[in-house]
């Protein structure tokens, strides 16, 4: 018996690495930034990329091993998916920029509602709906 990963997987693995390659663009986004000079922080541009480059791979990976119908993939993306509804907040109340923080709040909550689906849930306790 041939256990695929249903849609709601599959959906939830675009969304994360929808948000990976955002990171990935804004990492190299940075390096531009220090190559052109217009940052006068200087060295620190190119540890913020790196950091962000580290942090986007993983999320990248998660997305990815979604996509393939990994179940180790589902864990921590939905760590990644609490973790960057934090951000969506912080980004939404005390920096002020809500036109940034709900795009960001409403993509977690649609990849947790993939997540925890009964379809995705059944599909990462390792079970299958009969087949007729």
């Amino acid at each position: 018996m041939r256990l695929d990963s249903p849609r709601t997987v599959l959906g939830a693995g675009l969304l994360v690495c929808l948000q990976g390659a955002a990171g990935v663009v804004f990492a190299v986004l940075l390096v531009i930034s220090g190559l052109s000079g217009a940052s006068e922080q200087g060295a620190n541009v190119y540890g913020e990329a790196a950091y962000f480059a580290v942090l986007a791979g993983g999320v990248l990976a998660c997305g990815v091993g979604l996509v393939l119908g990994k179940h180790w993939a589902r864990g921590p993306s939905i760590v990644l998916q609490l973790l960057l509804l934090g951000v969506s907040w912080y980004v939404i109340g005390p920096s002020g920029q809500p036109l940034y923080g709900i795009p960001i709040a409403a993509l977690c909550a649609a990849a947790l509602v993939l997540l925890f689906l009964p379809a995705s849930v059944e599909w990462a306790q390792g079970s299958a709906p009969e087949e007729s």
